[in-house]
């Protein structure tokens, strides 16, 4: 079965063909960082405005790529949730009426759950496991029982660890998007050069949550309160490399504090990573030296939005009989992706 997926929750303007949901036959995206790098983050109006233009386009070369006619295309998928509620509409109107147009079956899914789909296109992995879910919007720690099912464990309750990637590079003026500029400065920069505290939450219910509002403050506002000594006993540089370095370890650290907690109360030793985040090399690192852990990610180029994640997951529920309504509409927040307490 071959499934056209598409993609259009923020800003990259994705189609691709996927095969009995492992096989990509073709990937596609457009991206839009040119348009909203002046503005140091995505500006809405732009990134749906884009997607208009864009997604006949694309949608043709990535059928073109797979080699194939609109005719052969078994079923489409598109995201509907969560995500800019503009560029939502966009990819998901489209979806909707490509398929009709041919008497197409189609799918709707979930843009999170899309991600964390991404690694099983190149990989097999037994339910459950652990989730992390790590975007711009996102920071999730969840159990996986089934593709479709996850129980939310912890969550961010400010700041989702992208955004603070995201903001600090914006006040540095490090460059857009934010987490490639510090993953790549990081690289030459000294990560004990300045210790910036550690979210203290409560206990139990907020046992696996996680918090960056505080870094991000402690980076943008008091730095110079947090600088270290280096091996001379002089005040370590206040360099971009260094900054980034110190804050890249945060709040990774901030993230594998509470998933390891979770590792230790569930018993599961598997993790599936998934979302722009989980293309962090500092994660990758600490994560696959341990070695208790069997650790997933998404090739670099499935980290962010793509459309191949979205017809892979689209082929799931189509294989187990699912269809979507053709009143199926777009949606920018789940409730779902909330704690859930027993």
């Amino acid at each position: 079965m071959k499934v056209l997926g598409i993609e259009s929750s923020c800003d990259e303007c994705a189609a691709a063909v996927v095969e009995d949901g492992k096989k990509i036959l073709s990937n596609v995206v457009a991206t839009q960082i040119p348009f909203h790098e002046i503005y140091n983050g995505v500006v809405p109006e732009i990134a749906s405005r884009m997607h208009t233009e864009w997604i006949s386009g694309v949608v043709k070369t990535a059928l073109s790529d797979a080699g194939c006619r609109p005719e052969d295309i078994d079923a489409v998928s598109a995201t509907a949730q969560p995500g800019l509620l503009g560029s939502l509409l966009v990819g998901l109107s489209f979806g909707k009426a490509f398929a009709y147009s041919l008497d197409k079956p189609f799918i709707a899914v979930d843009h999170m759950l899309a991600h964390l789909y991404a690694p099983m296109l190149s990989e097999q992995v037994d339910y459950p496991f652990l989730g992390l879910l790590v975007s711009g919007g996102h920071s999730i720690i969840c159990r996986v029982d089934d593709f479709d099912s996850i129980t939310v464990l912890g969550t961010t309750i400010d700041d989702a660890v992208g955004e603070a990637f995201d903001k600090v590079a914006k006040f540095y003026g490090f460059g857009y998007p934010g987490g490639v500029y510090i993953d790549r400065h990081a690289k030459r920069g000294d990560s004990n050069a300045f210790k910036f505290p550690m979210p203290n939450l409560y206990k139990g219910e907020h046992r696996y949550d996680v918090s960056y509002s505080g870094l991000k403050t402690a980076v943008i506002n008091q730095i110079e309160q947090f600088r270290q000594l280096d091996e001379q006993g002089q005040p370590a540089a206040m360099s971009p490399e260094n900054i980034a370095a110190s804050f890249q370890k945060t709040a990774i650290d901030i993230l594998l504090r509470s998933l390891y907690r979770a590792v230790e109360d569930t018993g599961l030793t598997t993790v599936v990573a998934g979302g722009g985040v989980a293309a962090n090399s500092y994660l990758r690192h600490c994560l696959v030296e341990r070695h208790d852990l069997r650790c997933l990610f998404p090739p670099l180029d499935l980290c962010g939005d793509n459309g191949a994640m979205v017809a892979g997951l689209g082929y799931k529920y189509l294989d187990r009989g699912d269809r979507s309504p053709w009143t199926v509409t777009a949606s920018a927040r789940v409730k779902a992706f909330k704690r859930r307490y027993p």
